[in-house]
């Protein structure tokens, strides 16, 4: 199942690079504007890469979770609307998992609005972005249906018309209200993933 899962990020992190180099090189793209984007453009993206459980807190007090070691796997797919140059909204849905001391694992998806603003600086991209959406958590045979949300900021290099990558970090915030105070729960976890990102 792991070679598998090795396998897979493999293609997913190369099939872009081969799709990019077999592109034919434009004379327009030499050169480069301030608005490189307009109305209308878009764009996906595929995120691959770590996750990090950090601080957890109960009642006002923080409490010590129980991932070991403190590290998971994360990925998502996501869509982006331009309305101009610099502002633009869209779609994102992803998963993680992380292990626990016992061996076992929690499993999130997360399905989710967004939007943000990009700084553009000749061929690098500097998008920030704040998601809200729900989650689904899964552990062992326990449940759980909630909203989270998701905030942060990406490097990209466009390496030509169609194709950037880059390096993308975020924090999520995961809230479990039992509807018991004392035994809510808000989890707060760090990724940082590598994306390819696709223009058209």
């Amino acid at each position: 199942m792991r070679k598998a899962g090795v396998i897979l990020l493999l293609l997913l992190t190369i099939l872009p690079f081969l799709l990019a180099a077999q592109e034919d090189d434009s004379p327009e793209w030499d050169y480069y504007y301030d608005d490189l984007y307009s109305r209308g453009d878009q764009t996906f993206i595929i995120s691959l890469g770590t996750i990090f459980p950090t601080i957890f807190m109960s009642n006002g007090h923080k409490i010590p979770h129980k991932f070991s070691p403190p590290v998971g796997g994360t990925g998502s797919l996501s869509y982006h609307y331009y309305f101009n140059p610099n502002i633009f909204i869209g779609a994102e849905a992803g998963g993680l998992f992380v292990p626990t001391l016992a061996n076992n694992t929690l499993f999130i998806i997360t399905l989710g609005a967004k939007g943000g603003y990009q700084f553009t600086y000749r061929k690098f991209e500097f998008p920030l972005s704040l998601t809200l959406g729900v989650s689904w958590h899964r552990y062992l045979s326990m449940g759980y249906f909630g909203p989270y949300i998701k905030g942060g900021g990406a490097a990209f290099y466009r390496v030509s018309n169609s194709w950037s990558f880059g390096i993308n970090a975020n924090w999520f915030w995961f809230p479990e209200w039992t509807g018991t105070k004392s035994q809510n729960v808000h989890g707060n976890m760090i990724d940082i993933t590598l994306c390819a990102r696709y223009h058209f």
